[in-house]
């Protein structure tokens, strides 16, 4: 039997997880020819090198648990990734010869940390980001070789912006105003880390006004900074000049969040544009202001980058047809090997009126059969996130089963202005269920959903919002499947990484001994004798974003009063990379469901 046959008797779920899978690649700013890209294509995302020239390619890395973070140098000689530890995001990075050679420590006498930004300059200079529980934020500077110096450290939150052309200066992103939610910017001069230019419309933290670096002009002595802004209440793009500290406007006529990145001469940007769950491409010519669209098919552009030769490459994929890597050029830019993931179902647009406003919600329904439907609300994480018109292979999967999906940008979303995104402070957690609540209210009344077979479901942010919503909302749900989620808040932030810990004070006005009453309001073992609902959690149990010592406590909860659970602990971290792994885990969230709801059993 061919390789084609035997993917064909696979399970149309399965084929999705399965298919190969590339990512946009990046490529070297000296030697464009040169690539670097991630892939499922063994089985696990690892990092791949792709010679254009030559039309070959190699795989980089080659580790139990994965990689997906790395960089190439701007004169394509080395690829640098991060090493970790199975999933726990602590590490150093390392770099390979492109050619393929021995790893190496990239940055000998740095010590293990969590990654923070890194910049690699043309010239040799290399910036380098991290943080530790112990010692906060921290950038050290490496030029010809010698020891890391330290030019950066706060006990807040802070990165690695970008570093300029020339060498000469480094970008920051930081909070040193305490606000974790919304960066000011610093440049520094690389030859003695003196400060060159602020830049801050937090106002020292009295105004919600967040900035971030897009990138330094591409050219030699140009001080001009790309940066994005949400002084008009959405991201948008604007230039700073950090040397005179003139700012320039650029005014897009767009709704929704734009962002850009610059074309390879500097003569214009390649703006990313968001609205209501798919995005497109632009480009904007600096030196006339034109804004001329570059044609996209309707759906979601996940990532896009402009070329020496003015052509773009983005990668696209919709709810129903799977991602691909195209260029303007025409066709398709990388091809993955095997056979390919088959096509799902289009999404439909809803827009319920919540307590906060409207809410957009992302349906599909099976391909076979009518309402009512079993219906999974899977929720996103981050939560500054958002689901989009993108294919997604967990969906899927739940619709080849006779499940409707409804995926909720509720109030915590990005996409939806600044005042959506930041709207669930001091509320965490609850605010979002409301808006869940009301479109779970809509699927019901409209005849889409079941209302005795109706499953909360996410990862990460997600699941936590699944476990506080069975808890807060016990007649609503039938049942609750939670992946990685935050269980029991206050001991998710005794243990989580120090950033987390920066952005939670945020978004909850305080640590635990300084509110302990919202973080009581917000934490699902708060409410964890009130789930009726049975509940299915897996958990890496090398996470550090929500560590498992605190799922533990919530299980050890259930487990007292014999309600009905399933826990299912992998050796990772926030997720896994490996897709046997992934496979198995929807494998048996799909059977859990099925046997508590009586549906359609785990199959094609």
């Amino acid at each position: 039997m061919t390789e084609s046959n035997e993917f064909a008797e696979i399970p149309r779920w399965e084929q999705r997880f399965r298919a190969s899978r590339v990512s946009l690649p990046e490529w070297a700013e000296e030697a464009p020819d040169r690539s670097l890209f991630v892939s499922n294509a063994t089985g696990t995302y690892e990092l791949y090198a792709w010679d254009r020239a030559r039309g070959t390619q190699r795989q980089v890395t080659d580790r139990p648990n994965g990689t997906t973070d790395g960089a190439l140098s701007p004169d394509g000689r080395w690829i640098w990734w991060f090493s970790d530890k199975d999933g726990d995001e602590f590490g150093v990075w390392m770099r390979q010869p492109f050619e393929g050679g021995a790893d190496e420590p990239a940055v000998p006498g740095l010590a293990p940390a969590y990654p923070a930004g890194l910049a690699i300059g043309r010239d040799g200079t290399i910036v380098v980001g991290s943080s530790t529980d112990e010692e906060g934020s921290t950038i050290h500077l490496v030029r010809g070789g010698a020891e890391p110096v330290e030019i950066y450290r706060h006990r807040e939150s802070a990165g690695v912006g970008d570093l300029s052309h020339d060498g000469t200066l480094i970008a920051v992103e930081h909070t040193e105003h305490g606000d974790a939610m919304h960066c000011a910017l610093r440049v520094l001069r690389a030859d003695d880390a003196s400060v060159l230019a602020e830049l801050d419309d937090t106002r020292g933290g009295t105004e919600e006004l967040g900035l971030a670096v897009l990138g330094f002009a591409p050219v030699d002595g140009d001080t001009r900074l790309l940066v994005g802004h949400q002084r008009r209440g959405r991201w948008e793009p604007l230039l700073w000049d950090v040397a005179t500290g003139e700012e320039r406007d650029l005014r897009l006529d767009l709704p929704g969040d734009v962002s850009a990145e610059w074309y390879p001469d500097g003569s214009g940007l390649l703006v990313a544009h968001s609205y209501e769950a798919r995005s497109e491409l632009w480009r904007y010519d600096i030196a006339t202001g034109a804004l001329v669209r570059v044609e996209t098919p309707a759906g979601s552009v996940s990532g896009a980058t402009a070329r020496p030769d003015g052509s773009v490459e983005y990668l696209w994929s919709s709810a129903a047809r799977p991602p691909v890597v195209r260029s303007t050029e025409g066709g398709v830019v990388l091809d993955p090997p095997g056979p390919k993931a088959p096509e799902s179902v289009p999404v439909e647009d809803v827009w319920v009126e919540g307590p906060g406003g409207r809410v957009h919600a992302l349906v599909q329904r099976p391909a076979d059969g009518e309402g009512s439907f079993p219906t999974v609300f899977e929720v996103h994480g981050g939560p500054a996130w958002h689901d989009s018109d993108a294919f997604a292979a967990g969906p899927a999967a739940w619709l080849d089963h006779g499940y409707a999906v409804v995926r909720v940008n509720y109030r915590g979303s990005t996409g939806y202005g600044r005042e959506w995104t930041d709207a669930l402070k001091h509320r965490v957690g609850l605010i979002e269920l409301e808006d869940i609540a009301a479109v779970r209210e809509w699927a019901v009344a409209s005849g889409l959903a079941d209302p005795a077979k109706l499953v909360l479901s996410g990862g990460s942010w997600g699941g936590y919002l699944t476990l506080l919503g069975l808890g807060t909302q016990p007649d609503s749900w039938s049942l609750g499947l939670a992946a990685v989620p935050v269980a029991d808040y206050v001991t998710a932030y005794a243990d989580e990484m120090e950033a987390l810990k920066a952005l939670d004070r945020t978004l909850f006005g305080g640590s635990p001994e300084e509110v302990p009453d919202r973080f009581e309001a917000s934490s699902p073992l708060t409410y964890v004798d009130k789930v009726t609902a049975p509940v299915y959690i897996s958990a890496g149990v090398n996470d550090p974003r929500c560590p498992i010592r605190q799922i533990d406590n919530y299980v050890d909860r259930l487990a007292a009063r014999g309600a009905v659970h399933e826990v299912y602990r992998y050796d990772a971290g926030h997720g896994s990379l490996v897709v046997e792994e992934r496979i198995k885990q929807v494998r048996l969230e799909l059977a859990f469901a099925a046997r508590h709801l009586g549906t359609r059993p785990v199959g094609g």
